[in-house]
């Protein structure tokens, strides 16, 4: 095994601090940067990790996984979390920002564009109570996020504040893995290597957009040649571009409209598309939608786009236990709520313009037909076991209860709500009857153990068939990070026998006549839904789920499903021994939550899928959102704010305005009648940039990058503003024969942009789109044409062509219509325990602070988070000073502004602000202040918190490193005993 790295190449410096912090044996060669050590890309990548087996990986964190996983650790979920941060957001920031600093001078500058990914890793690093990211011990994450801010760091007049990063920083560099390859690539010097000078003068400039372009050093996995955030355009691809654009769409093929039923075609790439059956007993809320089915909507359109045959299958998930108890809690049989859901969820997902080519569900004689079929292959292979098993059953609800309808203490991680079938903390699988303190979800009652027989799936005897099928399918295909992380997990632990029976009346009936009386488990059972549906929609559906050798099958889901879909279904399959099509890219998401919590129907916290609709806000809108922050690496949160901003900042002031400006100067200067274009290089050098941005889009969908490649879109509106506001065609039209000739080029090319975009919109926001291409009364074919190949950036609407009538495509959101909605769905506000008196007086608070201002009357959770992150970071500011044995005037200051800060978030938390303690006056009494609230600890019995907490911080800093200086730091019994 051989590492190839450059001297100055920032991106070197986490790899060899990895490999050294993990102590994996490789040998390292220094190469020049122009030196070609991938043969089959057609320019350097670096640095490369060359494997025993002659692959190369040549993306760093792609490099830096495979360390790991070699020296044998467990990379967690939130190192990986952390990792593909790094990547997506702080890293093309990090490069940006060399440019600027190294060779461009422009220091000052820096700041700005660092401010977003710098001040969500110190907010991060502040709400911990561990040294480091993710804990007391310094993790490969640390390693490398440290790496990548290394040369900007270094320099710490670039970066002011972010004190708790900057103390982070200074910890991680300690280390000697750190010291040593910064010592190596930068020779120590940070930004004042002139390596580092010679190698970004060799790179492209960085164009660093929304902080989520991927570039080389920032994917998550090695990638094809040229996927790369660096658009510089030689001469040779501007004036490639115009050629494009000159050929028009009468050169390109048509994609052929849908014809029912579609079927698996000869010669095509042939893709099959599922996402998570939903179960039918629950409304889905806007996690649910944007887990599932929404980002396999997209996906589809997009395929149907690229001329792809495409078949895009759903359906409700309708059997178990948590239907007959919704059938209980209305009044009604199992069928009649499968009925009246199946219906609510229809409407739901047509509502949210998911184009489904069909949309089914699992109670149907196809379900019974497959399901059993597969049984019956596996039971006369020997794939099935029998078993006796310990189930709970409820007393009150006089019925052995199903999984999910277990909720007690893990086992293994000690999570106080896992289900009975999975934690959803450490991802572990788990037996009902393993868990402590079990409680029935349904009645709140203590179940009681009683046993029954069952069938059991036999995955170890199917575990090395498995592998070999993982190997394959994980290699080429498109998993994301987090299904391959899951699946690893579970195939590492080792595979045991899963049950695939349970004693319930609604279910598929198990056909085995000792079995008579059970029905299979929901998750034996609901992913044939997938077959069972596509069954229902066509008679031929054989030739999509027994063909794998012409099928492509991708599977959309939210991270929980990932080894039901993975290891599970895949080992039924695999076990029928029928020719079974097997998942080639499997798809998950993270959660998103809403706000700063979960979506709860029952406490009315959230939005859910049927009252959307009732909020006065577009579908597309509301899939524009929900994609943009699509928690594709990480969790992320629902926010009415962040909506709002979002609509009026990226879909009315960046998108809406230059696709209606486009249009409007068509109208009102030139009769809607598109002009003649005459190009200079101005205009060539657009259609060039708006040609890269077309081919990432490609690539990052080709590669279900979903949130990222929305981000080329709004790229594109952007170059489009930018131009038309730098030409400025609005002036030019009142000039001499040339501006007006100039004018009508500006305005030709906007809006065949603009035609370009509505395109690019339309597996997204399709009803955007279809307006957009009326508006400009774009011909048919401009749909099946500009995705083809790589993307053809051509010139679709002609000089001469007419247009339609051009209006506005959004609407502004108002502040006051935004807190209207968020008041709505935030569910009850929590009741503060004493009822202000109305005549008191309110506290005497500066008005003209505004770090003063509090809820008086009740809790402001807003505020209060405000209040605790400045608290924490005035408490660090204090801790530093002290370390460095400021003036005690100084630092009596600072910790009068401490406290003051937390008696402000006293009353922010709708608590009264507690007494102080003053140290020095005999007569003084210590505040009343409840031992569980951290915030109100005081020096209780001559012991000192505050100094405690800074002697607990120094200890486990010593503890880290390696040190033993207890006695040095002056630890004694009666401090720690606070």
């Amino acid at each position: 095994m051989k590492l190839f790295v450059s001297d100055g190449n920032p991106h070197c410096v986490k790899v060899l601090a990895v490999l050294e912090f993990t102590g994996v044996k490789c040998d390292v060669k220094h190469v020049n940067h122009e030196e070609r050590v991938v043969p089959y890309l057609s320019r350097p990548a670096l640095p490369a990790l060359l494997l025993p087996s002659g692959t190369h990986l040549f993306s760093p964190n792609s490099i830096c996984q495979y360390l790991i996983e070699l020296n044998g650790q467990e990379s967690s979920d939130i190192v990986n979390q952390w990792l593909e941060w790094e990547a997506t957001e702080l890293q093309p920031a990090v490069m940006h920002a060399l440019h600027m600093v190294v060779l461009q001078g422009k220091g000052a500058e820096t700041p700005r564009v660092l401010q977003g990914p710098l001040s969500y890793l110190d907010q991060s690093l502040s709400q911990r109570t561990t040294l480091f990211l993710t804990a007391e011990m310094v993790s490969v994450a640390d390693v490398v996020l440290w790496a990548a801010l290394y040369p900007i760091l270094s320099d710490s007049s670039l970066v002011s504040g972010n004190q708790t990063l900057q103390l982070w920083f200074e910890r991680v560099g300690m280390l000697a893995a750190c010291v040593s390859a910064a010592q190596t690539v930068l020779q120590g010097k940070g930004l004042k290597a002139e390596s580092l000078k010679t190698y970004l003068q060799r790179q492209p400039t960085t164009h660093h957009g929304q902080g989520q372009v991927q570039g080389r050093g920032t994917q998550p996995c090695n990638s094809p040649e040229g996927d790369d955030d660096d658009c510089v355009l030689s001469e040779e691809e501007i004036q490639s571009a115009a050629v494009t654009w000159g050929k028009g769409l009468t050169d390109l093929p048509m994609v052929p409209e849908r014809q029912h039923p579609i079927l698996p075609q000869e010669g095509k790439r042939n893709v099959l598309v599922t996402s998570a059956l939903p179960y039918v007993n629950n409304v889905p809320h806007l996690g649910n939608i944007i887990g599932c089915v929404l980002s396999a909507d997209v996906f589809a359109r997009y395929g149907r786009l690229r001329g792809w045959n495409v078949l895009y299958v759903c359906g409700t998930d309708e059997y178990g236990t948590a239907t007959e108890n919704k059938a209980r809690e209305e009044g009604l049989t199992a069928q009649q709520i499968c009925d009246k859901y199946h219906a609510v969820h229809a409407s739901i997902y047509q509502w949210f313009q998911v184009d489904f080519d069909f949309f089914g569900r699992t109670t149907t004689k196809k379900q019974t037909e497959i399901a059993q079929n597969i049984f019956w292959r596996l039971h006369e292979r020997g794939f099935l076991l029998e078993d006796i098993v310990e189930q709970l059953r409820c007393e009150a609800c006089q019925r052995f209860l199903a999984d999910r309808f277990v909720e007690g203490t893990c086992p293994f991680c000690s999570y106080p709500e896992a289900r009975g079938d999975q934690c959803d903390k450490c991802g572990k699988l788990i037996n009902a009857v393993e868990l402590r303190e079990p409680t029935c979800k349904v009645c709140s009652q203590t179940p009681v153990v009683q046993s029954s027989k069952h069938l059991f799936l036999d995955l170890p005897k199917l575990e090395a068939e498995l592998e070999q099928w993982l190997e394959r399918s994980t290699g080429s295909g498109d998993w994301t990070a987090n299904a391959k992380q899951i699946t690893r997990s579970w195939v590492r632990d080792g595979l045991k026998p899963r049950c695939i029976t349970r004693d319930l009346k609604w279910g598929t009936p198990v056909p085995h006549p000792d079995f008579s009386d059970k029905v299979f488990y929901v998750w034996f059972d609901a992913p044939i839904g997938y077959l069972s549906i596509t069954a229902n929609y066509t008679d031929q559906w054989e030739k999509w789920w027994k063909n794998p050798q012409q099928v492509e099958l991708y599977n959309f889901m939210a991270k929980d499903n990932v080894p039901f879909h993975s290891v599970v279904f895949p080992c039924s399959l695999l076990g029928a021994q029928d020719n079974y099509t097997l998942v080639n890219h499997l798809v998950a998401t993270e959660y998103l939550n809403y706000e700063d919590t979960k979506f709860s129907k029952s406490r009315g916290v959230g939005v859910f899928g049927d009252m959307a609709k009732d909020t006065g806000i577009p579908s597309d809108v509301w899939r524009f959102y929900l994609l943009y922050l699509r928690p594709e690496g990480q969790d992320s949160a629902f926010s009415w704010v962040d909506m709002a901003t979002k609509n009026n900042s990226e879909l009315l002031n960046n998108l809406g305005n230059f696709i209606n400006r486009a249009g409007m100067f068509v109208s009102k200067f030139f009769e809607s009648c598109v002009p003649a274009m005459a190009l200079q290089q101005e205009d060539k050098r657009l259609l060039a940039q708006v040609g890269w941005e077309l081919k990432q889009y490609i690539n990052l969908m080709d590669r279900v990058k979903i949130r990222d490649a929305l981000k080329c879109i709004l790229n594109i509106s952007r170059h489009g503003n930018q131009y038309i506001q730098v030409n400025e065609p609005w002036k030019k039209i009142k000039g001499d024969e040339t501006d007006r000739q100039r004018s009508g080029t500006v305005t030709g090319v906007s809006v065949n942009v603009a035609c370009l975009l509505s395109v690019m919109l339309q597996p997204y926001m399709p009803t955007v789109s279809h307006t957009i291409r009326q508006q400009l009364n774009a011909p048919p074919s401009v749909t099946g044409t500009l995705l083809q190949g790589t993307g053809n950036f051509v010139c679709s609407l002609p000089a001469g062509h007419h247009i339609g009538t051009v209006s506005p495509l959004f609407q502004k959101l108002e502040s006051e219509q935004i807190e209207s909605l968020k008041k709505r769905f935030g569910g009850q506000q929590p009741k503060t325990t004493a009822q202000p008196d109305v005549n008191a007086q309110p506290a005497t608070t500066p008005a003209s602070d505004p770090a003063a201002q509090t809820a008086v009357n009740g809790a402001d959770a807003e505020r209060a988070r405000e209040l605790t992150l400045a608290v924490a970071e005035q408490a660090e500011k204090v801790r530093t000073l002290k370390g460095q044995k400021a003036e005690k005037t100084v630092i009596g200051a600072e910790v009068t502004k401490l406290l003051e800060l937390k008696k402000q978030l006293s009353l922010a938390e709708g608590k009264d602000p507690e007494p102080v303690l003053t140290k020095g006056k005999k007569n003084a009494q210590p505040a009343t202040t409840p031992a569980s609230d951290p915030a109100a600890q005081t020096a209780v019995n001559g012991a000192d918190a505050e100094r405690a907490r800074e002697l607990t911080l120094a200890v486990a800093e010593q503890v880290t490193w390696g040190g033993n200086k207890c006695n040095e730091l002056g630890i004694r019994g009666e401090t720690m005993e606070v």
